[in-house]
């Protein structure tokens, strides 16, 4: 098996060999080193407008915060923003959960639900994205059956 170009390179380089040099992880210690890139690379593959840490629901004292680890306005314009920058009101939207393992119930349900709490932003449609470094091939169905589920499966040179 042919060693993977990115072993041993951090985040930044790799993403550079990728040829996604021109995306900063710089000041944003709130993303996972692992999970960025691989939302990143969704979003590449699909356009639009990506805003990472999508907060759905504020914290208060009868609830803890719930942020999405992406949404993606589709047919935006091709950019991360901030979310105080875009409305996802009235648009056609991919909600991203991502983790850097095999698909599991964890992210399953983090999918499933997420999809439920954006619904509080009235966007026209939502796609909901489960995004992993491995399939699962009893889950994937089990999740997929649901409307506007998918699982989505992270190249593995990305990964190394």
């Amino acid at each position: 098996m042919e060693k993977s170009p990115l072993r041993g390179l951090d985040c930044e380089n790799a993403l550079n060999v990728l040829g996604l040099g021109q995306i900063k992880l710089e000041g944003r210690t709130d993303l996972s080193k692992n999970e960025t890139p691989m939302t990143r690379w969704y979003w590449r593959q699909e356009g639009g407008t990506l805003i990472e840490e999508f907060e759905v629901v504020k914290r208060t004292p009868e609830n803890s915060r719930r942020v999405l680890d992406g949404v993606i306005i589709k047919n935006g314009e091709f950019r991360i923003a901030k979310q105080s920058e875009v409305s996802v009101e009235g648009k056609d939207i991919i909600v991203i959960q991502t983790k850097a393992s095999r698909l599991g119930m964890y992210l399953m349900g983090q999918a499933l639900f997420s999809r439920q709490l954006v619904m509080n932003f009235m966007p026209k449609s939502i796609k909901s994205v489960a995004l992993c470094a491995r399939d699962d091939a009893v889950l994937r169905p089990l999740l997929e059956q649901y409307e506007g589920m998918e699982v989505v499966v992270c190249p593995p040179e990305l990964l190394d």
